[in-house]
């Protein structure tokens, strides 16, 4: 498997390892200094000199990944915290930085690892032994709720309610800049970045699929905004992409966010949080909504922010 990445000026001056491990969904940043070590890591044509070089405006990186392993997923004792669970779902509270679901770099320590552990068998094959029982996913860098399925029949009611956009998706976020309206809607469509094939972004090519972000207000910080956005479709990246396309991008947002280092707030990853999440229940069509705090992280930062108001 080969990657193709393309450097632009925002990013300049980035550490190699860090740049691609951003770049590529799922992959680690361990796995990609691996990469470094074995070779696999071309700069302009030539191998690049160190994980540590500072990337230029222009630079092209071609990745190439070993081989895959034909690749049995184990399950693995990791402590998840369950919100709700029944016999056909399960709501999960994921903690920023974990991986959903195996990936290269990530084949262990996963989201699915835990859940394997914890029911066995008891979870929906529909998507295969990589992603036994998700309907959805959540960024690695993004905490919050995740639904999963426990067997087929869920797995399919509940496909359907995402596809129908039915599930209630409620998100809260930290975004640069004072956002003006009380309210907004950012409708437009996602594809890949010509670009950046790794990347998504606003785009009306031919892989472009409609993208409704609705958002709102909850305080405001004057350098910075905190809002709730409430997901209409369920596209990769559709949250970070829409605030960075409206120029409110994610605070902590390494991909979509400001490249140039601005003063002030010091996270790890964007401040992202799955809050809100509801569905119809498939087995007895009962409506259930849950919601979540705020991980400490993300909760510290707008203490500080207010106590500065």
């Amino acid at each position: 498997m080969n990657y193709e990445i393309k450097i632009d000026k925002e990013i300049a001056g980035t550490r190699a390892d860090a740049v691609l491990a951003e770049s590529i969904p799922d992959v680690s940043r361990s796995f990609i200094q691996k990469l470094f070590e074995q070779d696999g890591v071309e700069l302009n044509g030539a191998p690049c000199p160190s994980k540590k070089y500072k990337v230029k405006d222009g630079d092209i990186f071609r990745l190439t990944f070993p081989e895959p392993k034909m690749l049995e997923v184990m399950p693995e004792d990791i402590p998840i915290d369950i919100v709700y669970e029944d016999e056909d779902v399960i709501v999960v509270n994921k903690p920023k930085g974990m991986v959903v679901h195996p990936a290269p770099g990530n084949y262990t320590g996963t989201m699915v690892n835990a859940l394997m552990y914890h029911c066995g068998d008891r979870l929906s094959s529909i998507n295969g032994v990589i992603r036994p029982g998700i309907v959805h996913r959540i960024d690695k860098d993004t905490s919050g709720l995740l639904l999963v399925a426990k067997n087929d029949v869920a797995h399919e009611s509940l496909s359907a309610q995402l596809a129908a956009h039915s599930v209630t998706r409620k998100y809260q976020a930290l975004v640069y800049d004072n956002i003006k309206d009380d309210e907004g809607t950012v409708d437009a469509p996602l594809g890949r970045d010509p670009a950046n094939r790794l990347k998504r972004a606003v785009s009306y090519g031919s892989d472009a699929r409609p993208a409704v972000t609705h958002y709102r207000v909850l305080e405001r910080f004057g350098k910075y905004t905190f809002i709730e956005a409430r997901l209409e479709t369920g596209r990769t990246h559709q949250i970070r992409v829409h605030m960075a396309y409206i120029r409110h991008p994610l605070v902590g947002d390494m991909v979509y966010g400001p490249k140039v280092k601005r003063p002030g707030i010091k996270v790890d990853g964007q401040l992202l949080h799955a809050k809100v999440i509801g569905f119809i229940h498939p087995r007895t069509g009962e409506y259930m909504e849950f919601d979540s705090k705020l991980p400490e992280e993300f909760a510290r930062v707008l203490a500080e922010l207010r106590s500065q108001h």
